[in-house]
């Protein structure tokens, strides 16, 4: 038995874990889009290390791009087999693929612009709408706790990851030839005092664990301090400063959380009466599908909701769905706050927002959540005075802030919480993935300290024996 790590390795994007079985079948877990790699994005997203039409089976850990935005091209190149997941992330990969599909075709426009300048030949989208739809086919929805038995060797449970709407880790059962080997993968794991979304779940003890590593080296503040530094922020460029505070903040989750602590700063009477504005159609739809899916919240918020029905809409909260609407908030002059995606600032709306107000010493960009090294957000946090957006040269005037307690992965004493249900001595070899190797090497310290001893940081492309 063995397992390859096609992505995640060493980085935090494009999550994807291929085990082969001593029966040789292939189980994918996760199918996630590289982002922020530069140009090696388009190569490694179209080319898997890997035949798809030989993989058997295929399990989801939870709707994000950088573990399931790489679903459509998968079927496209011949993937038939099913795809599991929970319901809610089914009912948030129906609109998350479709929009990273219209951001395919738009970005193959651009794309094949530069290639046409360098006599190249023009590429296709890596998948498109319709492609979404083909691939939406094979989902196959699982409940959290259900044993499932994808063959007579395999099975499977999903247990609650706490990390967003619908996320789960994997608990997976082989019965090999020479005895049953358990495995579990974390997928991201979530906060224990999330403000919206239910604790992590205890797992059942495994032989191997395939572990998140993000926050390796990092500690979260308490959301009461998270919330009183989010107001701090406001005032001071709001109210002081009468500027603009932009917030880059991912369609799922991030969004919905900034805009419940506004609400609850709303409600108490905190909140200055500025117009907020949440600028996403993907937030938009988000929103909708968490507002459905209730049974996920935690009981902080399903008592908050008893006064208040709907935590993600106050006075002066305006969503944006148009263009031109979006565009328009450029000609804002007084104070406001806009929101808007993707969190990692490298596509989307707000990178017309940050390039139209980071040369403004009243404005703030607030960054509330991982950005890796290199990227636009990345930049701005080392303290970059100038920055390139659409190719073009910006000073950076605006203050820069950080927030990264609304981060819906755990940091590092979390993690130890969420391993704590497990017998290091049980456990033959742990994997870190999804990490920077220093998040991942100060990590894999703390976790020695907890009795864990064979731990492994793959590298991308990288086979392991599972014995």
């Amino acid at each position: 038995m063995q397992i390859t790590f096609h992505g995640a390795a060493q980085t935090v994007t494009g999550s994807k874990h291929l085990i082969t079985t001593g029966r040789n079948k292939r189980l994918l877990l996760d199918c996630g889009l590289y982002q922020n790699r530069g140009g090696d994005n388009e190569n490694i997203n179209r080319h898997f290390g890997f035949d798809p039409a030989a993989v058997d089976y295929m399990i989801l850990s939870h709707a994000h791009i950088d573990h399931s935005g790489n679903i459509p091209q998968l079927v496209k190149q011949g993937y038939k087999g099913p795809i599991y997941c929970t319901a809610a992330t089914l009912d948030l990969c129906t609109v998350m693929l479709a929009d990273s599909a219209h951001i395919q075709e738009n970005d193959v426009v651009y794309l094949n612009k530069k290639r046409a300048k360098n006599g190249q030949r023009p590429l296709d989208p890596l998948y498109s709408t319709e492609d979404v739809t083909e691939a939406l086919k094979q989902f196959v929805p699982v409940s959290l706790d259900e044993l499932v038995e994808i063959d007579s060797h395999i099975r499977f449970r999903f247990t609650d990851a706490g990390h967003i709407l619908g996320s789960a880790a994997v608990n997976l059962e082989f019965d090999e030839p020479e005895g049953k080997t358990k495995v579990f993968f974390s997928g991201d794991t979530g906060r224990y005092n999330d403000i919206i979304i239910r604790a992590p779940q205890p797992f059942p003890q495994a032989d191997y664990i395939l572990m998140e590593s993000t926050y390796g080296d990092r500690l979260h503040e308490t959301f009461e301090d998270a919330e009183a530094h989010l107001m701090k922020i406001v005032k001071e460029t709001c109210v002081d400063l009468n500027g603009k505070l932009i917030i880059p903040a991912f369609s799922l989750g991030r969004t919905q959380e900034i805009v419940y602590s506004l609400n609850r700063l709303h409600n108490k009477g905190l909140l200055p009466r500025i117009p907020v504005y949440v600028d996403s159609p993907l937030a938009i739809s988000a929103t909708t599908i968490m507002k459905k899916h209730k049974e996920s919240f935690n009981p902080d918020i399903v008592e908050y909701m008893k006064t208040d029905d709907d935590p993600f809409g106050f006075d002066n909260l305006h969503y944006i769905q148009d263009v031109e609407s979006s565009k328009a908030l450029n000609e804002i002059k007084d104070a406001c706050i806009i929101i808007s995606a993707s969190g990692m600032m490298e596509a989307g709306r707000i990178k017309h927002h940050i390039k139209n107000n980071i040369n403004d010493a009243i404005n703030t960009i607030l960054i509330v959540g991982y950005v890796p090294p290199g990227s636009l957000g990345g930049k701005l946090i080392e303290g970059a005075t100038e920055v390139k957006i659409f190719g073009k040269p910006y000073p950076v005037k605006a203050r820069i802030a950080v927030l990264d307690s609304y981060s819906a992965h755990a940091d590092y004493k979390e993690m130890m919480q969420y391993l704590s249900c497990q017998n290091p001595a049980l456990v033959r070899r742990m994997f870190l993935v999804h990490g920077e190797p220093e998040a991942q090497l100060t990590f894999k310290t703390h976790l020695h300290g907890m009795g864990f001893s064979d731990i492994a940081i793959p590298q991308q492309g990288e086979t392991f024996n599972l014995e």
